[in-house]
């Protein structure tokens, strides 16, 4: 699908093309596909600006473009991964100590599962509750917390046990891990919550704008992809519907209908519900914080890019908001996708000016992974010569 921008420049005058990729999951970060996309458009010109800018919308890979970005420092520990096994996980420090990223896919991602370990009833968010623990003891001052790629649906209880929250049953006793679990809570202690949360501001970069319930909530849209039957996806529905009940009577905060409350598999409308955090889209953060808007300035053109294209990407994914940036800015941006599912229509995707698959034959998801630098890095070079010659015509 492609509609060709009318306002690049002709092939006499120095091209600024603004390179945004979001990572392709499985194949390249979002800074190896920036590299891959400015080999292709090189090769047409080796005189074109490029202005690289990998972007991360709040899912995987967020705290590291955040770091790339800032100039931050690594942290490294072990925390326990979805099913309570150790697992290398990090979180990095920004503005000289005062601010730490990290990401829920570092210690509580669906990559740390192999297909049938993934039950989203019983797998639990403590880890990165463990990891966010440990950065507040480093004496920050913000936490952003990117959220996508998770394993869970737990509402973000095993994170919010892991500091200090008290999830207790009618008994007093700790409910069990897991989405599972919440069907048991009976009420919300925070008398041990970490201290330093009362001082501490607590940004939730989210990659998706969905509710916590419903049609596109985190149980119903999201759970089968983590590994839930349709019964445990009734099952889920429930126990976070009575998550937030629990949380309105202890918090007095409505979580059903927040806006990107279904992140994490609840996990956001859990760290907004029980600790006030502020859920933010997670693509905008990123723009600002990498300076998007500044390179816009006197660009011609923008490519981003990601995995796959579907109807979820219009939940304000990486890509939809870079496109949307820019258009409100006049740039024309296109999209290089590894995929582009059946129900994406370009009318739906109005802020792009053309859409291309980078898979110019049929082949396999793993021959398309395996390949996909060097299929980025072509698609990248035929699109600008596409592009040059409707300007010639």
């Amino acid at each position: 699908m492609a509609a060709l921008p009318d306002n690049v420049k002709s092939h006499a005058a120095t091209v600024r093309v603004v390179v945004a990729p979001n990572a392709f999951k499985g194949s390249l970060t979002a800074a190896e596909a920036a590299l891959a996309i400015a080999r292709g458009l090189t090769i047409v010109d080796d005189a074109i600006e490029i202005v690289s800018l990998p972007i991360a919308d709040g899912g995987d890979g967020t705290s590291a473009v955040l770091l790339a970005a800032g100039d931050g420092v690594i942290r490294e520990t072990i925390v326990p991964d979805p099913l309570g096994r150790p697992v290398r996980a990090s979180f990095g420090l920004l503005d000289a100590g005062r601010t730490a990223v990290l990401d829920v896919a570092t210690a509580s991602g669906i990559a740390l599962l192999a297909p049938h370990e993934r039950e989203p009833l019983s797998v639990s968010s403590r880890g990165t509750g463990k990891l966010l623990s440990l950065a507040l003891d480093a004496g920050v001052e913000t936490v952003i917390l990117g959220v996508g790629g998770s394993a869970t649906v737990d509402g973000g209880a095993g994170l919010l046990a892991a500091l200090g929250v008290g999830l207790l049953d009618e008994a007093g006793t700790p409910i069990a891990s897991g989405g599972a679990g919440l069907a048991r809570l009976s009420r919300i202690d925070l008398s041990r919550v970490h201290p330093a949360l009362a001082r501490v501001k607590l940004r939730v970069a989210c990659d998706v704008n969905s509710p916590l319930l419903g049609p596109h909530g985190a149980a119903v849209l999201f759970a089968p992809q983590k590994g839930a039957t349709p019964d445990a996806v009734l099952e889920l529905e429930r126990n976070l519907a009575h998550f937030a009940d629990v949380i309105e009577h202890t918090t007095q905060r409505d979580v059903r209908s927040l806006v990107s409350g279904g992140a994490a598999g609840g996990l956001a409308a859990g760290l907004f519900g029980v600790l006030g955090a502020t859920l933010e889209s997670g693509i905008d953060l990123v723009l600002e914080s990498v300076g998007f808007e500044r390179a816009l300035l006197g660009a011609d053109l923008v490519i981003t890019g990601e995995g796959l294209l579907d109807r979820q990407s219009l939940r304000n994914k990486g890509p939809c908001g870079v496109a949307r940036w820019a258009q409100q800015r006049g740039v024309p941006v296109m999209a290089l996708v590894g995929g582009i599912a059946d129900d994406v229509r370009l009318a739906d995707f109005y802020e792009f000016a053309g859409i291309f698959s980078i898979c110019r034959r049929p082949m396999s998801l793993e021959e398309a992974m395996q390949r996909c630098a060097e299929l980025l890095e072509s698609a990248a070079e035929s699109l600008l010569r596409t592009v040059r010659h409707g300007q010639r015509r």
